[in-house]
């Protein structure tokens, strides 16, 4: 097993990661976020599970030009291989906007119930312009797994706010969770302080560490389901206990047939983000003829056009 080369060993010496093997690693040009200075709990409860998982290594990024993307980061890992294909600036902490929401819907999997009956909360009334909800209204009644689609497809930032607080009671305690399943997983070069990416500057995470994380969420079966899906008939109540009906579509333009994946790839989970500090983001999961199973991701990039350019550039790396 080699050593998981990652950004944590810049956050904090841990020992106990030391012992293992895990190797320091400076961060290429962190942004600064106007020199801020990050604090990140350097609580990880299973290091020995993290260091026996068997995970794509970024040993040596020089051996990958960097001028194939015009994104500001990013990689595919062959999980199948446990082998990088590709990686640009994959420990600099970025923006990932909605990317966020991988999270969000691991944790609401994992540890939630979701046949539980929600009522939507004032919590869920997001008010900034442009940002993408899947429309549900404060006394709405409708189910975890249906909050689930809504989150992950139209990208309801409504959705991440009320599964928020169903899960954990606050907007800040499910966000302590979400960092405590990072620390876990060794994604240490992350931080969130919401459920749905929305922009602040304590609110920041990796293409690697992204990696790490839709890695363990794709480890859910139900997680698949919902990436997978590409429309979705929401029926619940409102308020007053009346009907509502909506279908929520997904983004990703590979599922979409917007975009042409290279010939024998076949995407089968993603999620879009973006924001104007993220710009934007995408990850997502694809397999080959084989059923060999890829995670790729792109960051910051100038545009949908350029953001899909970049994840064609990445996924034609399989098999080469």
């Amino acid at each position: 097993m080699k050593p998981v080369n990652m950004a944590a060993a810049v956050l904090c010496l841990l020992p106990a990661v030391l012992t293992a093997g895990c190797a320091q690693r400076e961060l290429a040009a962190p942004y600064s976020f106007e020199e801020q200075a990050f604090s990140i709990p350097c609580e990880v409860d299973d290091l020995g599970t993290l260091m026996a998982a068997d995970l794509c290594v970024v040993e040596d990024e020089a051996a990958f030009s960097r001028d194939e993307l015009d994104s500001e980061a990013g990689a595919i890992f062959d999980l199948s291989g446990e082998q990088v294909l590709y990686s640009k600036n994959a420990f600099e902490r970025l923006y990932p906007a909605s990317i966020t929401k991988i999270m969000t819907a691991m944790i609401a999997i994992k540890y939630g119930n979701l046949s539980d009956m929600v009522t939507v909360t004032e919590d869920a009334v997001i008010t900034e312009p442009g940002a993408s909800l899947c429309k549900i209204k404060p006394g709405d009644q409708l189910t975890l797994e249906q909050l689930l689609y809504g989150l992950m497809l139209p990208s309801g930032n409504d959705a991440g706010a009320a599964i928020a607080v169903h899960m954990a009671g606050s907007i800040e305690a499910f966000a302590d969770m979400m960092n405590r399943e990072a620390q876990s997983l060794g994604a240490t070069g992350t931080h969130f302080v919401n459920p749905h990416g929305l922009t602040d500057e304590n609110h920041y995470t990796t293409a690697y560490d992204l990696y790490l994380i839709y890695n363990e969420a794709l480890k859910l079966p139900k997680f698949r389901e919902i990436t997978g899906t590409v429309s979705y008939e929401a029926s619940y109540t409102d308020k007053d206990g009346q009907p509502v009906n909506q279908t929520w579509k997904g983004s990703n333009y590979y599922m979409l047939g917007k975009r042409e994946a290279p010939d024998g790839i076949t995407v089968f989970s993603s999620k879009t983000g973006t924001t104007q500090a993220a710009g934007n983001c995408l990850i997502m999961a694809c397999r080959d003829t084989q059923n060999r199973e890829y995670v790729s991701v792109v960051l910051k990039a100038n545009g949908r056009d350029k953001l899909y350019d970049n994840m064609t550039k990445l996924i034609s790396k399989i098999g080469n």
